[in-house]
């Protein structure tokens, strides 16, 4: 055998002009799966972006209220949220009959609800409050002018809370919850 023959061992033999390379390859089902699943997650990727972009993953505000004892209770929340945003929290308790509020005011938070939040505090701060088991109880002594009390509670999602909760929140008149509204705060990545 000469040197110029010992040279080509071990190589394919070069193609001919025309000759394509993948003349007899065929293409497996995997190959087209994965492609799909490619284009499948670049949809979902488009719609998580849009939606982003449209603000539904921002924060939702939700409303809930009851009655009961002459009192009607209201309470704005995040139904859904993210960490590190501002969220409301605004509990309003009327007077049904419209007369005006004469005695303090005392209201009762779930504390797992209340951990999740980085707080500035409430407006108007509660004159006494008080651990009552799982909850948190706050009396306001000065009774609001007219027949509407409203708490404003101003705080944020704390950054390293990952999974939402329940929350509930009474009025408590003589020890005993007189109207209770129990709500859900959803969080998002």
């Amino acid at each position: 055998m000469t040197e110029s023959a010992r040279a080509g061992e071990g190589r394919p033999p070069a193609a001919l002009p025309g000759d394509s390379t993948l003349r007899g390859v065929r293409t497996s089902d995997k190959g087209r799966l994965a492609r799909w699943a490619r284009w499948g997650a670049i949809a979902v990727l488009v719609g998580v972006v849009g939606l982003a972009a449209s603000g539904r993953l921002g924060v939702r505000p939700d409303t809930v209220s009851t009655s009961g004892d002459g009192l009607r209770l209201t309470v704005d929340y995040a139904a859904v949220a993210r960490a590190g945003l501002d969220v409301p929290l605004r509990v309003q308790v009327d007077r049904t009959d419209g007369s005006d509020f004469d005695d303090d005011i005392t209201l009762e938070f779930n504390a797992g609800y209340l951990s999740m939040f980085e707080t500035q505090g409430f407006l108007p701060d509660p004159d006494q409050s008080a651990a009552v088991g799982d909850d948190v109880r706050m009396t306001f002594n000065q009774p609001p002018e007219g027949s509407s009390f409203v708490l404003n509670y101003d705080a944020y999602i704390e950054p390293a809370s990952q999974i939402g909760t329940d929350g509930r929140i009474s009025v408590i008149v003589d020890d005993a919850p007189v109207a209770s509204v129990e709500f859900h705060t959803t969080l998002l990545p």
